[in-house]
């Protein structure tokens, strides 16, 4: 394989993750100076900034008529978000999860998962699909800057804080933050065509699907604006703001990202039967998971970050294996299906179950 093809696949990467960078500071800052609040900023564009790459290949991919990419590359970004960036950032530090996140966010990324596996049913996301997810993602917009207004000016402090977005000096001048925003644009739309292009050329050249490509190598490119923006929050001490990043990019991964793309692809975005079957359910399962061990006390314990990871390193080694069908794949499933998974289960079950005896206990 040409190593042209590999240089531009970290090339296309590096000008994602800039991009993004520039993007998410360029903005931040023009919201504050209209006079959006920092919890409003925190909460849509910082966490949609961080998936503007996802947003980028998804659209470039599904105009390209690469669609196992585009709807790869959002299934693999969410399993990715939870398994990869939360367990890391609670390998480092064990992480607080707030009660709303338990509440409403996480069962809302549930629920949103499950619509895409419906709306997916008949092979494809179609453009009145797309339209109806497009809409959610305005009526969720809406909900959380009418939310927003109820929150203390001492929350609202400590998200310009987390997030970084008070500016001084010449950074603070308008002009700066508009060449920040239209530079990271711009950087966003180079990187996507390089990535996509390469990644199509490297599933050809190995004679791997371009779902799979999406859902690993394009999924975790894509995905490190998050993983960055996680494993710092956390290493400042802001650990609440990694869990807030990784919740609010699964939400615009499926409303907008998938939405948007739906919406420009012509027909629609094809949905391969692989991903209807295993990935999307893989990925509802994900989120899912995440509501027994989120209740428990509030908070991700390292251990809990180690089986994240774990579970993912299993996650793309079956997915190799298939790809590829390797005669341990059998063996491999089996193992999963019969042991990991279920042990997964009755371990969840019973933290759940713990926590709701202690509850009780605390309030007799």
């Amino acid at each position: 394989m040409d190593l042209t093809v590999w240089l531009f696949l970290v090339a296309g990467l590096a000008g994602l993750v800039t991009g993004a960078e520039l993007l998410v500071r360029g903005a931040s800052r023009l919201a504050l100076r209209f006079g959006i609040s920092p919890l409003v900023i925190g909460l849509t564009v910082v966490a949609f900034g961080t998936s503007s790459p996802e947003l980028a290949v998804s659209v470039q991919s599904g105009l390209a008529g690469q669609a196992d990419i585009a709807v790869g590359n959002v299934v693999g970004s969410n399993i990715f978000n939870v398994l990869v960036v939360l367990g890391l950032a609670a390998l480092i530090t064990p992480l607080v999860v707030h009660q709303q996140l338990v509440r409403f966010e996480v069962p809302l990324v549930v629920g949103l998962s499950v619509l895409v596996l419906m709306m997916a049913q008949d092979g494809r996301i179609g453009p009145f699909d797309g339209l109806l997810l497009v809409g959610c993602l305005i009526a969720y917009t809406v909900l959380v800057i009418r939310l927003s207004r109820r929150e203390a000016a001492a929350v609202q402090a400590e998200y310009a804080e987390g997030f970084g977005v008070a500016t001084v000096g010449w950074l603070a001048r308008l002009p700066v933050q508009i060449v920040f925003v239209l530079g990271g644009l711009g950087l966003l739309v180079l990187g996507a065509t390089w990535l996509v292009d390469s990644a199509v050329s490297i599933a050809r050249a190995l004679e791997i699907s371009e779902a799979v490509i999406g859902l690993t190598i394009v999924a975790a490119g894509t995905s490190f604006p998050e993983l960055a923006t996680s494993v710092v929050a956390v290493m400042r001490g802001d650990r609440d703001l990694a869990v807030g990043n990784v919740v609010g990019s699964s939400i615009f991964n499926l409303l907008g990202i998938l939405g948007i793309a739906a919406l420009v692809t012509p027909g629609g975005l094809s949905v391969a039967p692989a991903l209807v079957f295993f990935d999307v359910p893989v990925m509802i399962s994900v989120a899912f998971a995440c509501l027994p061990i989120f209740a428990t006390g509030h908070r991700i314990a390292r251990w809990e970050g180690a089986l994240f990871l774990v579970y993912y390193v299993v996650y793309v080694t079956y997915l190799i294996l298939a790809a590829t069908q390797h005669d341990a794949l059998h063996s491999f499933g089996s193992t999963m299906l019969e042991f990991m998974l279920p042990l997964t289960g009755v371990t969840l079950l019973v933290l759940w179950a713990q926590q709701r005896s202690r509850e009780s206990s605390e309030t007799q």
